[in-house]
């Protein structure tokens, strides 16, 4: 009896504790699939000329935005909010706004060298656009063609 009395309270308590909800905020930033980077520092890595600070740290991409940090394994890939404790002390101690539209001669890009490095990535997301598209149309005409054979042999 007392076993299960004793078992019954282990459950009431642990029903009592609250639980953790956990809010996945992401973002997408638009990054090339092979981002330029710069060594800044030992370890650290800022995508070059790009207007977020985007940084390298130990395999994770991550971007500094006014309500946090974000990270992602890919360049492509969504971003993640992650919580501050979470995020390197070295990211944290980099001062911010200070890469961003960073150039691999450690200077910002100037307003030109910006909209020339934002046109330049239009043009590669739409020639990636476009190869997708096409390669979608190719599947479409197979699934087709497909169709019309196993139609012809019925």
């Amino acid at each position: 009896m007392n076993r299960q009395a004793f078992s019954l309270a282990v459950l009431v308590f642990l029903g009592a504790l609250p639980a953790r909800a956990q809010v996945g905020v992401r973002i997408e930033l638009g990054l090339p699939v092979a981002p330029p980077l710069v060594v800044i520092q030992p370890g650290i890595q800022v995508v070059e000329g790009f207007g977020e600070e985007v940084f390298f740290h130990r395999g994770w991409y991550w971007c500094r935005r006014p309500g946090g940090w974000y990270r992602a394994r890919s360049p492509r890939d969504r971003f993640e909010w992650i919580e501050g404790r979470r995020v390197p002390g070295a990211l944290i101690r980099v001062p911010e706004g200070r890469y961003r539209n960073w150039r691999h001669d450690g200077r910002p890009m100037e307003r030109r060298e910006v909209r020339e490095r934002r046109e330049e990535r239009h043009v590669e997301r739409r020639e990636e656009r476009h190869i997708e598209r096409r390669e979608e149309g190719r599947e479409h005409d197979r699934r087709d063609r497909d169709r019309r054979d196993e139609d012809r042999r019925r």
